[in-house]
């Protein structure tokens, strides 16, 4: 399989993205074809849809060793888990499926067509395999069980954000940087209030650290 496209993100690092998709609505980012596919034909009919679904490639994960189980975050790092029980990125095959907002196309542009869309959980530079249009009638399945993840609710942070820091970003981009740290990006089984974590969001290097429920976003040179 060739990429068609790549995806075009705020986060430049795996570290600080939503675990899921739609987890953070306010997270925008950009589909932009290559050369063979930057054609309006390919996308006509497109703009009838609310969501999309994108596949795409765990690129960051190439050359990882692959195991029939693995520890999904969600469950504290510490419990194995049948690989295809999960949505770990180390697969068999390094395929990743998200269902995103479609907020617009602009068609307009000189690397042809671009697909705006919402929510995303990928990388920066993400090759996208195949985009295929979300069908609420047969997608969509809310009664449905969720194996493991039921019950086991994602604990969320109050986020401090220094207003010089605050200052760096659009109202947008403050948004969806504050809700995602809100979902705690740190591996469960970290509990260390002394360390320093790091993430690139929107081209700047942010730093915190959470004290008490509390993640507090360090100022530039702290």
């Amino acid at each position: 399989m060739q990429p068609i496209a790549h995806f075009h993100s705020p986060f430049a690092t795996k570290f600080g993205i939503p675990r899921q998709s739609g987890l953070v609505p306010q997270i925008t980012g950009r589909i932009v074809f290559v050369p063979e596919w930057r054609t309006p034909e390919a996308l006509r009919g497109l703009e009838g849809y609310d969501y999309l679904w994108l596949l795409w490639e765990f690129s960051a994960h190439r050359h990882a060793a692959k195991h029939p189980t693995v520890r999904p975050p969600l469950l504290g790092g510490n419990r194995r888990m049948g690989v295809f029980a999960t949505r770990s990125p180390f697969r068999p095959n390094n395929i990743g499926l998200s269902s995103v907002r479609l907020n617009g196309i602009d068609y307009d542009t000189p690397l042809g067509p671009i697909i705006h869309v919402g929510g995303a959980d990928l990388m920066d530079g993400t090759p996208i395999l195949d985009i295929k249009p979300y069908l609420p009638h047969v997608d969509s399945h809310p009664q449905a069980r969720g194996g493991f993840a039921d019950g086991q609710p994602w604990p969320q942070l109050r986020v401090s954000l220094p207003p010089e820091v605050a200052a760096l970003f659009t109202e947008q981009q403050r948004a969806a940087l504050t809700h995602a740290l809100e979902l705690d990006p740190r591996p469960h089984y970290h509990a260390d209030a002394a360390k320093v974590y790091a993430l690139t969001f929107a081209g700047r290097d942010i730093r915190f650290r959470v004290t008490d429920g509390i993640l507090t976003v360090l100022s530039p040179g702290e």
